[in-house]
Parts: structure tokens; sequence; C-alpha cells
């Protein structure tokens, strides 16, 4: 069996980020049930190049990098952060670049962080919409994080890492198959 390609993209457009620290969170539990080869791409390091970008053709090498890293993974977590009740602008400008065939049955597991539970719809009403456009494999529980699961820019909630280890183990079954 070989080891499994997940790259994990945070839609955060600044550093530090919590969907970024959301993200690994999620990718390091993960690492604790099976072996990975894990990559991490966030959309705050592209923002210079990522913003003037028409086409995946003519995107400067440090786009077409994580472009080619998310169409080649085995899996995706994808986590951004609620902003004005959906996905960032520059998130979902990066998912416009990848090949509309790409993802095709790809595992993804979906997350977001916001200030309030309020928003915590963004999973199931932009993020899955987008990932069905790519007909992937959403997995069945998504997490939500709001700004009192995180001390420091650390996961400190034991209800957050409950909710991580609940995704993971609901969707590990299709993980595996990946792998």
């Amino acid at each position: 069996m070989s080891t499994m390609k997940l790259v994990a993209v945070s839609g955060g457009l600044g550093h530090p980020s919590r969907a970024a620290v959301l993200a690994k969170a999620i990718t390091e539990a993960i690492v604790a049930r099976m072996p990975i080869d894990a990559h991490a791409i966030s959309v705050a390091d592209l923002v210079q190049d990522l913003a003037g970008v028409v086409s995946a053709k003519s995107a400067p090498a440090s786009v077409s990098e994580a472009v080619t890293r998310i169409e080649t993974a085995d899996a995706l977590v994808v986590t951004t952060p609620v902003y004005r009740g959906s996905y960032t602008g520059l998130f979902k400008h990066l998912f416009d670049l990848v090949h509309h065939e790409a993802l095709i049955g790809k595992p993804v597991l979906l997350a977001a962080t916001g200030g309030s539970d309020r928003h915590s719809l963004v999973i199931d009403h932009q993020l899955r919409p987008l990932f069905a456009f790519f007909q992937s494999l959403t997995l069945p529980l998504g997490v939500y994080a709001n700004d009192s699961d995180f001390s420091n820019y650390e996961v400190s909630s034991d209800a957050l890492k409950e909710r991580i280890q609940l995704a993971i183990e609901s969707g590990i079954g299709y993980l595996e198959l990946r792998g």
C-alpha cells in the first residue's frame, strides 16, 4: 500500500491564521491514524502571486506548484475563515485555477473558522457546493471552529479536538480507500 498524499489548503489571508491552525490540527490527527505524505498550502503565502492570475497556464511558479499539488493529491483538507458568510475570495480564486476534472472522487474534509457559531453553516452552504462542482467526495462531517476554540493561535478547546476526531472517524474509511 502506498502512502497517501494529503494536501491541506487553508484560505486565511494573513499570518497567523486560525484556518491554518485548524488545517494543521486536522492533518496531525489524520497522521496519527494512518501513514500519509502531508503538504500544507496557505493562501496567505500566495496572496502576492495569486491576485493577478487569470489562468493556470500563466500562473507564477508558486501558484502553479500549489495547483499541481491540489490536483495530484489523493485527498484534501480544506479550511477557510468565514468572510461575510462565505470562504475567502482568494481561496475560491485558487480553486478556480484547478482543472474541473482533477478532483473527481477525491475525499475532501471540509473545515471553517469564524467569529461565532452563526457562521457554521458555511460548510454545508458554501464549501460543499464548491466541491460538488468538482465531483469530489466530501466527507460526511465537516469541522467548524469559532474564535473561542483557540488560544494564542493554538487549538485549546477539548470540544474542537473531539469534533476533529469525530470528523476523521466518520471519514477514515474513505481516506483509507485512497491511500
